[in-house]
């Protein structure tokens, strides 16, 4: 699954559009690389997701096409 679309079903960010610009401004990196929005995430990815003075670092653990809101939050987990 391509890493903007990975962000917004597990809704780490709300809109694929946003998760696509923050995949080209550099705000995203997946292991310690700054990736594209086109990178297939993988189980076991770390991501690191900079949104102005936050940081937020999650592990992948799913990684399914729908999933419903209430268990969205089991497609990662933050480290």
């Amino acid at each position: 699954m391509r890493l903007d679309k990975y962000l917004k079903v597990s809704r780490l960010i709300k809109r694929r559009t946003v998760a696509n610009e923050a995949c080209d401004n550099g705000r995203i990196s997946v292991n310690g690389r700054v990736v594209k929005a086109s990178y297939e995430v993988k189980v076991g990815d770390k991501l690191e997701i900079t949104m102005g003075p936050r940081t937020v670092a999650v592990e992948v653990v799913q990684v399914a096409d729908n999933v419903r809101k209430d268990d969205a939050g089991m497609m990662y987990k933050e480290i």
